[in-house]
């Protein structure tokens, strides 16, 4: 029984990075109906950015997690003003043809500077905490407990704060949002910095966890992508559910079946749900 309890511990580790990193991609995707491909590349910038703030330039943790968001911030805001806001009227297919072209952007960039090398962030919290014959990090706790934080965070923002009332006036409404005069540029703008900066917030709190590479942020993005389809395009609440729900089936999935076969669990589960449920299991009602 202690070997399951510690796999729910392990999956919701592993829940608390996808979360993340599905809830940009929702984001963008509720605002704009971009699909943003790149999303797991930004997340890559955020892990290394960490990495050579502690390594290089001799920073804390946390203030290294700090200029690491701020800098996604500014690379988020940069692509949707430069890349995605040009295409906002043309054909929706190259929107998603630009997205591939940042990705491969990105990742070519990465090798070119960086190498291919896999890189370990060595993680000032690595004590172990045994809790009712549970076996946990202090980095792992941190993970989940700075992810509940961001995405509480996340949740009043959008509820409590008039910017927050107009992300998702415009996610809901779009035509209406425009009717009583959102500014649809700077919730776009918005929408990228807050998506990016909650990237490179997961990766910096996963990169201790895991090896830093510059092709990390492909696998990412894939199960981000099963995570958004597994809890409906665009439902917030769905990208947090999705991501624990996927973190938990990869985690009990690898200690009871096979490790090998963690990764493939995501497939099926995608699968299975455009099967049973192809809106998702949150999706949010057609406008």
């Amino acid at each position: 029984m202690d070997l399951f309890f510690q796999q729910l511990i392990n999956g919701l580790v592993l829940g608390s990075i996808y979360s993340l990193v599905a809830l940009g991609i929702t984001l963008i995707y509720g605002i704009m109906q971009l699909p943003n491909f790149a999303h797991g590349h930004l997340y890559m910038l955020g892990a290394y950015l960490t990495l050579f703030m502690i390594t290089l330039y001799g920073f804390a943790y946390w203030p290294a997690v700090l200029v690491s968001v701020a800098a996604l911030v500014l690379v988020g805001m940069l692509l949707e003003r430069i890349v995605f806001r040009p295409l906002r009227s043309a054909p929706h297919i190259n929107s998603m043809i630009a997205a591939v072209g940042v990705m491969l952007f990105i990742e070519a960039t990465a090798r070119a500077l960086w190498g291919s090398d896999y890189r370990r962030l060595e993680t000032p919290y690595d004590d172990v905490i045994h809790l009712f014959g549970v076996t946990i990090t202090e980095q792992r706790l941190i993970v989940v407990a700075a992810a509940v934080l961001l995405m509480v965070g996340l949740h009043l923002f959008l509820k409590r704060t008039v910017i927050g009332a107009t992300i998702e006036a415009m996610a809901q409404n779009r035509e209406g949002a425009f009717l009583v005069g959102i500014n649809a540029n700077r919730v776009s703008l918005l929408t990228f910095a807050i998506a990016s900066g909650l990237a490179a917030a997961a990766a910096s709190l996963a990169a201790p966890l895991n090896l830093v590479y510059p092709s990390m942020g492909a696998m990412v993005n894939l199960k981000a992508f099963v995570i958004i389809v597994l809890g409906g395009m665009g439902s917030i609440p769905g990208a947090v559910l999705g991501g624990y729900i996927l973190g938990l089936a990869e985690s009990l999935s690898g200690t009871y079946i096979s490790s090998e076969y963690k990764d493939l669990v995501a497939f099926l589960i995608l699968v299975l749900i455009l099967t049973v449920k192809p809106t998702g299991l949150l999706a949010k009602e057609a406008r």
